[in-house]
């Protein structure tokens, strides 16, 4: 692994990269790096850092946040337009230019609030091409502010050498990003491309090489696409969640939320039910199953997802209290974990709190720190014919008077069903239908679900016959 100061001696020796620093919030702990080492006159055209707002919005236009996406856009126009507009002329044919810049809020005195920025890129990817994008979002973890700026300025000088080096490589990419940083001092939670190059690029493979390679416990993308950042969609908005494998997105999956919907809006505000979140979580757990993560098999769950209208998140929490801790960050309104019978009695196994000293006490005191319940799906037994509802499950012996102090405490809440014919295929059953060419599968499967689930079970069964 190259140290911060190799990565900046490469780039100051590259005859190509040129280009300015502008950062806020934090000084100019990047540039800082490019001052440091040998060679810096080939790479810096200028450095700044406009601190004072009213000297920032002279520079760059007013904004309604001065830490947010939309600054960080204004910073990287304004500046990338004057480099190429003053040295164009005499360098384009063989200089790549490009403007780094961050808005950054770091731990000020007697600051207790997040600390968190936006970095950004704007470069060319050969001498007089269009520009290209690159956007991250970090959180700052250390608690002192020497330490964030070091982070910051680390974090950097890492982005400006992975887009110049590793753009064509997503996973050394976004692992690069960390580098030359101790574990827990930085979370990169956002990660786009886009412009000139990356037109077809598919940012929802960065929310998911974010997530894989533990730079975040979570990523997100709306039904569009989109890859957002998490406290911004998440903010004081009441979230129902469904976990699940979505292997594939069935019908019974559209009931849950449906049915858990009607059973969640009564606990909240008039004004607060359109705007509840309705999120459904991939995890890692599910995608890992064999072992490495199939991107193909990724995208096709993702691609019927949103063609449902549905936010996709994707997360490495397995246990249900840390997602609980993750969404709880961002906001203090109700939220609702949809799940069926079989997940609950999973709540209930020791694995999920082996590594908590409380033990499964401190797995739900955890879960239900805030305010948070459990939505409860049905589930028929095969072999009866009997559906099963959280009133009628019996947790292990030893939980029975804590499971009743949550369901009097409306903390696990049942939902009815409504299609008793959706309760008798798991979806394995379906994947086993697609695989065996039995086209009652469609009978299960949303219309708009169909390609996804048989491109994926399609091919399978293809192979098994192979």
């Amino acid at each position: 692994m190259k140290t911060t100061y190799d990565k900046v001696l490469e780039l100051n020796l590259n005859p190509e990269a040129y280009g300015t620093f502008a950062e806020i919030g934090a000084g100019q702990e990047t540039a800082n790096w490019f001052f440091r080492a040998s060679g810096t006159a080939g790479t810096v055209a200028k450095s700044i850092s406009a601190y004072d707002m009213t000297m920032s919005d002279a520079i760059y236009g007013k904004s309604g946040r001065y830490v947010s996406q939309e600054r960080l856009g204004q910073m990287m126009e304004h500046e990338f337009g004057l480099l190429v507009e003053r040295l164009a002329p005499e360098r384009q044919a063989d200089t790549c230019f490009f403007s780094f810049c961050n808005t950054v809020r770091a731990r000020g005195y007697k600051d207790e609030g997040e600390c968190h920025g936006w970095l950004g890129l704007r470069f060319q990817l050969k001498p007089g091409d269009p520009p290209s994008d690159i956007f991250i979002h970090v959180r700052l973890l250390d608690e002192e502010n020497l330490d964030q700026m070091e982070a910051l300025g680390v974090i950097g000088v890492n982005f400006i050498h992975a887009a110049f080096c590793y753009r064509d490589e997503l996973s050394r990419f976004a692992k690069s990003l960390v580098e030359n940083l101790g574990p827990g001092r930085v979370e990169v939670d956002m990660l786009r491309f886009s412009g000139h190059g990356f037109e077809f690029f598919d940012n929802r493979l960065c929310a998911l090489q974010l997530v894989e390679s533990g730079l975040t416990d979570a990523t997100m993308f709306t039904p569009s696409g989109e890859v957002v950042q998490a406290a911004d969609a998440l903010y004081k908005r009441p979230i129902l969640l469904l976990r699940g494998s979505f292997d594939p997105v069935t019908k019974l999956h559209l009931e849950m939320i449906e049915q858990a919907r009607v059973s969640f809006n009564p606990s909240l505000e008039p004004d607060q039910i359109d705007r509840t979140l309705e999120l459904c979580e991939i995890s890692m757990t599910n995608l890992l199953r064999g072992g490495s993560v199939d991107h193909v098999d990724f995208i096709d769950r993702a691609d019927a997802l949103q063609a449902l209208g549905k936010t996709v998140l994707v997360s490495s929490c397995a246990e249900f209290h840390r997602i609980a801790a993750y969404l709880s960050r961002y906001t203090e309104l109700p939220i609702g974990f949809i799940l069926s019978i079989g997940l609950l009695n999973e709540l209930f196994k020791p694995k999920w709190s082996a590594n908590l000293a409380g033990g499964r006490l401190e797995s739900f005191g955890r879960l239900f720190k805030k305010n948070v319940s459990l939505f409860v799906y049905p589930w028929m037994n095969r072999k009866t014919g009997e559906v099963v509802t959280s009133d009628g499950f019996r947790p292990p012996e030893d939980a029975t008077h804590l499971y009743r102090h949550f369901t009097e405490s409306r903390r696990i809440r049942s939902i009815p069903y409504r299609d008793f014919d959706l309760l008798r295929f798991t979806s394995r059953d379906i994947q086993k239908m697609i695989q065996d060419g039995d086209p009652k599968w469609k009978e299960y499967v949303p219309e708009v679900a169909h390609r996804a689930a048989q491109h994926l079970h399609g091919r399978e069964g293809k192979k098994k016959k192979a």
